[in-house]
């Protein structure tokens, strides 16, 4: 049965399901930014403009719901991911700053935040979220996760030169170590989240590299926009599945 903490929560909960949506919206968001800025050529400056709008607006609605709702929560997780797409490439090729400098910048940025949010809320906690103070944690929280993840996701394939699927294998290894760590030893289960949290972003990313690159450059060389259906529907799927197990354990709690 739920507590009144959980009927008044806004976000998901840490599931194996939430792990397997949590990458797949990263291989949409991976591929909408990528749909803005190269295949519409809209540059980066542009299309970090039309994505910021999106997240905005997505991020408003979620933000005034009364409650958790699955649909408002992961378009702003695809939301966040689209712009970490773009201000990676930004950063990057557009600012000249490079992978490894932008990876830095973001995750000095990233303790910064989560160095305030602990410092005012007296710990982190990402299940349950109640009050708005500590979601707009979260939510920012989220971004520069998915920005850094982008960005480290990028220097394995652009700068080091790795296939996607090698890229994708190095990330899967690093999850599966966290993963591990979270079973066999006793590390604060928040920083195992954020830590996973970052490195599923270059995970889901590598996928749709591989959807949409080049045959010749490892990819299978399909269009942004049938990879794009691709994505959102194996992300529906997972979605629908997970809710209608919730409501059998919800059913079958009382």
């Amino acid at each position: 049965m739920e507590t009144a903490n959980e009927n008044l929560n806004k976000v998901a909960r840490i599931t194996v399901y939430f792990w397997v949506m949590k990458v797949l919206a990263t291989t949409l968001g991976e591929i909408l930014g990528d749909f803005f800025s190269m295949t519409l050529n809209l540059g980066y400056v542009a299309s970090l403009g039309i994505t910021v709008a999106f997240l905005v607006i997505v991020l408003a609605i979620q933000l005034r719901a009364d409650r958790f709702h699955a649909l408002y929560y992961w378009l702003a997780i695809v939301g966040t991911t689209t712009v970490g797409t773009e201000i990676s490439d930004l950063m990057d090729r557009t600012l000249g700053l490079g992978y490894v400098a932008g990876s830095l910048l973001l995750f000095a940025g990233l303790l910064l935040v989560l160095f305030i949010w602990h410092r005012k809320e007296k710990g982190i906690e990402v299940y349950p979220v109640t009050e708005r103070r500590v979601e707009i944690f979260y939510w920012i929280a989220i971004l520069f996760s998915n920005s850094l993840g982008t960005a480290f996701g990028d220097y394995l394939s652009d700068t080091i030169g790795l296939s996607y699927l090698t890229g994708a294998a190095i990330t899967a290894g690093i999850i599966l170590i966290v993963l591990l760590l979270h079973y066999a030893t006793s590390i604060d289960r928040i920083v195992l989240f954020w830590i996973a949290f970052i490195f599923t972003r270059p995970f889901g990313a590598t996928f749709g590299d591989l959807l949409t690159k080049p045959l010749a450059s490892g990819g299978l060389n399909f269009s942004r926009g049938i990879a794009a259906l691709i994505s959102s529907a194996l992300l529906v799927g997972v979605l629908l599945y997970s809710s209608k197990q919730d409501k059998v354990a919800e059913t079958n709690s009382f």
